[in-house]
C-alpha cells in the first residue's frame, strides 16, 4: 500500500520517527537497527510496511529494502508478531538474521529477548528455504566460520564478558578478516572490549 515515504524528518526517536510529506506527518514504528542508519538530516528516504489490522493501522520504517524484507519474512512465521520482529531486528542486523535462518544458528535466534527455543526452531524451519531462494548463498558465511565464533564467544563468556556484549565485538572482527583464527578474533575481540 504505502510502499515507501520522502519527506522531511520531524522527529526521530530509538523506536519512531515522524516524516512529513506535503504537510502529513507520518509515525513511523523502526527497530534500532534503522534508527542507528537514519542520518540526521532534514530530507529522507524511508521504505514502509502498513500493517492494517481491525483496530489499527500500523506504519513501519526501514533504512534499506532488506531489513523490510526480512520483517516480512518474519511476520509469515506463526507466533512471530510485528514486536518480535522488530525487536528482533533491534538485537541483530538483518544479515545476522538472515545468516542465522540460513544457517540453522538456534542460538542467535533465541538470544533475542522474547524468544524461546521452539519459536526460534520454527522460524528456522519456515524460513530456512525462503531464504536460501530470495539470498545469494555467496553471502552467507560458512558453517566453519560458525563453529570458530562459537569457540570464540565461550573462550570470551569464561573470561566473565557477557554474550551480547561479546558476540557485537566477534561479529565486526569476523566481517573484518573472515579467516582468522580462534585465537585471533579473541585477540582482537579483547582490544574490543
Amino acid at each position: 500500500m504505502i510502499h515507501h515515504l520522502k519527506g522531511k524528518l520531524v522527529e526521530k526517536n530509538p523506536t519512531y520517527i515522524i516524516v512529513e510529506c506535503n504537510g502529513v506527518g507520518y509515525f513511523l514504528n523502526i527497530s534500532l537497527n534503522t534508527f542507528s542508519a537514519i542520518p540526521d538530516e532534514e530530507s529522507i528516504y524511508i521504505y514502509t510496511h502498513l500493517q492494517v489490522r481491525e483496530d489499527a493501522h500500523t506504519l513501519f520504517g526501514f533504512a534499506e529494502k532488506t531489513e523490510r524484507e526480512i520483517f516480512l519474512l518474519l511476520l509469515s512465521v506463526s507466533g512471530i508478531g510485528a514486536s518480535t520482529a522488530r525487536t528482533m531486528l533491534s538485537s541483530l542486523t538483518p544479515e545476522q538474521v538472515r545468516d542465522a535462518i540460513a544457517t540453522g544458528d538456534v542460538a542467535t535466534i533465541q538470544a533475542v529477548k522474547g524468544i524461546g527455543a521452539k519459536t526460534a526452531q520454527r522460524v528456522i524451519v519456515d524460513l530456512k528455504d525462503k531464504i536460501l531462494k530470495v539470498y545469494d548463498m555467496a553471502e552467507v558465511s560458512p558453517a566453519s566460520n560458525n563453529t570458530t565464533k562459537e569457540e570464540a564467544l565461550s573462550a570470551l563468556e569464561v573470561l566473565g564478558f557477557t554474550r551480547r556484549q561479546s558476540e557485537k565485538v566477534v561479529d565486526r572482527v569476523i566481517r573484518e578478516e573472515t579467516s582468522l583464527s580462534v585465537e585471533d578474533i579473541i585477540k582482537r575481540a579483547l582490544k574490543n572490549l
